[in-house]
């Protein structure tokens, strides 16, 4: 006869099944307009270089604010922070939905950004405060992790579902019955957690880094699609000149942001890495599989969706299952083998055709959908073993940040990649493929060059992104070998302070 579960804990697990809600959506806003971007752009018609920021606006967002909201939520309580954060993405999110121009939805992508960071550094706390038995906050700490994979992997899967029946607004209304769940069961099942902690968040180095990035990123959009300008030079300049100030500010306050004194340690740098490139690969090459699947094979939204089922329900059950898999060969060689994975999954990519490939694209959304798997497990494992325990907090914020923006920068580097490419390589009538389509005198041998054009700009990104996974696979052979001591590598469970300003361990 089976156990009943007591009171307590069956409020926590309960507790935990709430907390899940809104983690999942902001993974899953990060990638759900993959797939919707062909729909999208037949509605609202933006050009390439707002393209991008519809797509990666809202990741640029949330990872230049996580640092900051975890210390404002140890200051005036997390479970407070959840709320106001819960609401305002339910408000963007209906805001967005009726979107009338490319305008218009980057600037609510971004609201629900600021949302989203307030959600994720919170989170994992208040639901840390819900287990005090240490196995079973390890236990919902493995669903809670394998929950933001999914989160990032099922996107796309859900907003092929919804554009099949519905219009592209669609995917941003289904958030609405989830946030309303956890506002109205929230108070009841979570308690507030607030910390000691002294301090408060330097304004001037949030504000900095994050418009250094945002001016950066536009000086390089701007030229992948409409060429190199004396405008795009000067304001890519001032974001340059920013970023420097920024690094430099951090290295001279009490209380930095980002405590860049941590990438001393080759290890946490290289985990830090691992933590930025295989969500930089992950989000381009989703953006332009989503892409080719639908504007060049002439798939359906609905089959186009159903092909990505079997790479995310891989790189879900790959997240579950590494840590077992950690305690065995370690988390050096998990490390390296993601990048390996991942490699050979983008190499996969360069057989696809203008006429044919889906074996080749499930054969690589599988493979590198292992690499996936592995680096989100075991990223912020491995950066908050690497400091000092007081540390800690730091090491695994400086973790989730490098997901957030390897997913914004991911869309904007490999986004515009794919961008010159084509501008340089098409039949040079629009800027991108959607408005090349979209012409209505569009010749067949212009149509073929077009579609030619986009599927070589892919497999070049995709040749790109595996040489630099390749690199960083024999770069942490190399460091990891000659600073983990022989028998030191087994998986070690990390306690996560209730205190600390961190995310989800992705």
């Amino acid at each position: 006869m089976k156990q009943r579960l007591a009171p307590t804990e069956l409020r926590a697990w309960l507790g935990l099944l709430v907390v899940l809600g809104p983690v999942l959506l902001v993974a899953m806003d990060g990638s759900i307009l993959f797939l919707a971007m062909p729909t999208l752009t037949d509605a609202l018609t933006p050009t390439a270089d707002q393209s991008l920021w519809i797509l990666d606006s809202y990741g640029f967002a949330v990872g230049s604010l996580l640092i900051a909201f975890g210390s404002l939520g140890d200051r005036y309580g997390r479970l407070r922070l959840l709320m106001i954060g819960a609401g305002a993405f339910g408000i963007a999110s209906a805001a967005a939905a009726f979107a009338t121009s490319p305008e218009m939805l980057i600037a609510l992508r971004i609201v629900m950004g600021v949302a989203g960071a307030t959600l994720l550094p919170s989170a994992l706390a208040v639901l840390s405060t819900l287990f005090t038995d240490p196995r079973k906050r390890a236990q919902a700490i493995g669903i809670f992790a394998a929950t933001f994979a999914a989160g990032f992997a099922i996107g796309p899967i859900v907003a092929g579902q919804l554009l099949s029946h519905f219009w592209w607004g669609s995917v941003f209304l289904i958030n609405l019955p989830v946030l309303l769940a956890f506002l109205v069961f929230a108070p009841i099942l979570l308690r507030e957690v607030r910390t000691t902690r002294t301090g408060g968040v330097d304004v001037l180095s949030v504000l900095t880094s994050a418009a250094g990035l945002l001016l950066t990123m536009y000086a390089v959009k701007h030229a992948a699609a409409a060429g190199v300008s004396v405008d795009g030079l000067v304001i890519g300049l001032v974001g340059l000149v920013l970023l420097a100030w920024f690094v430099r500010r951090q290295f001279r306050i009490t209380l930095p942001l980002i405590d860049f004194g941590l990438f001393r340690n080759p290890v946490f740098a290289i985990a830090i890495l691992t933590g930025f490139l295989p969500l930089a690969a992950w989000s381009a090459t989703a953006y332009l599989t989503a892409t080719y699947l639908q504007s060049i094979l002439d798939m359906s939204i609905a089959r186009a969706a159903l092909l990505a089922v079997p790479g995310a329900l891989v790189l879900t059950a790959t997240a579950v299952v590494t840590p077992m898999v950690v305690e065995r060969v370690g988390r050096s060689t998990a490390l390296v083998a993601a990048h390996v994975f991942i490699a050979v999954g983008l190499l996969a990519l360069l057989p696809t055709g203008t006429a044919d490939g889906i074996a080749w694209y499930l054969a690589a959304t599988v493979i590198a959908g292992v690499g996936y798997g592995i680096s989100f497990s075991v990223v912020a494992d491995i950066a908050v073993a690497a400091v000092p325990a007081e540390r800690a907090g730091s090491a695994a914020a400086l973790a989730e940040t490098s997901n957030e923006l390897g997913n914004a920068l991911g869309i904007a580097l490999f986004g515009s990649l794919a961008a010159l490419l084509f501008r340089l390589t098409g039949p040079d009538l629009a800027p991108t493929l959607g408005e090349t389509l979209a012409l209505p005198t569009l010749l067949p041998a212009q149509l073929t060059a077009a579609h030619t054009a986009f599927v070589d700009s892919l497999h070049i990104v995709a040749l790109t992104a595996a040489a630099i996974h390749t690199l960083v696979a024999l770069l942490a052979f190399r460091i990891l070998r000659r600073t983990t001591p022989a028998g030191s590598d087994a998986h070690q469970p990390t306690t996560l302070a209730t205190d600390l300003p961190v995310g989800p361990r992705a």
